[in-house]
């Protein structure tokens, strides 16, 4: 049980500072500011629904784009904590990762009557980054029900987190404001960065043993 939880006690942030449903409130907020309250929670919860089953499928069936492709999990390892990396120096400088969302789609959003599927769900909270870190952190625990549950149960909580942040984006963006989401994102970003190298020690180290 000691490995477990203590999987789990680094899947879980792994999990919720790639997501980072907090640097995901100001552009949710632009994108609904004409919608009305209970519109903005449905497409709230629909987006956390449909980015939180993206993600369990990719944990529960990436493996099969390792056998599909002939790529072995030390590259995989490698390829997911650089583009971690580039999420978390983004994350550093507080701005908006290019990997989750890019000025194009973000403006689209702008002018879309429903956004909860795209670009909320995909690609801004289930984005490539975090795709990539769940299919790592299962092939970390090695695939099996130890290491494949408590990413699972990450997953659940993190979106369970990103649904109750963005239904109450309004009161976080008052209590925070610029400057404390600033701050939050470039604590989240360092940690997020020490992950990132972990995954390319990994597989770097698995790719030298070859």
């Amino acid at each position: 049980m000691v490995s477990f939880f203590s999987f789990f006690a680094v899947a879980l942030p792994a999990v919720f500072f790639v997501v980072d449903p907090v640097a995901t409130v100001p552009l949710f907020l632009a994108m609904t500011a004409r919608d009305e309250a209970a519109k903005t929670r449905g497409m709230a919860a629909r987006a956390c629904l449909v980015g939180g089953l993206v993600l369990a499928f990719f944990a529960l069936f990436g493996h099969l784009v390792f056998k599909v492709f002939g790529v072995s999990l030390a590259a995989f390892r490698v390829a997911g904590g650089v583009l971690l990396l580039i999420t978390a120096l983004d994350m550093l400088r507080a701005e908006t990762a290019k990997t989750k969302t890019s000025p194009a789609e973000t403006s689209e959003g702008l002018e879309k009557d429903d956004i909860a599927i795209v670009p909320l769900a995909m690609p801004m909270l289930a984005g490539p980054g975090a795709i990539a870190t769940v299919m790592v952190l299962v092939s970390q625990g090695g695939e099996t029900l130890r290491g494949t549950v408590p990413v699972l149960l990450a997953i659940a909580l993190t979106f369970l987190g990103a649904y109750l942040i963005l239904r109450g984006a309004k009161v976080v963006q008052r209590v925070l404001g610029r400057s404390g989401v600033a701050i939050l994102e470039r604590v989240m970003g360092l940690i997020l960065a020490a992950i990132a190298v972990q995954f390319m020690a990994d597989g770097a180290r698995d790719l030298w043993g070859r």
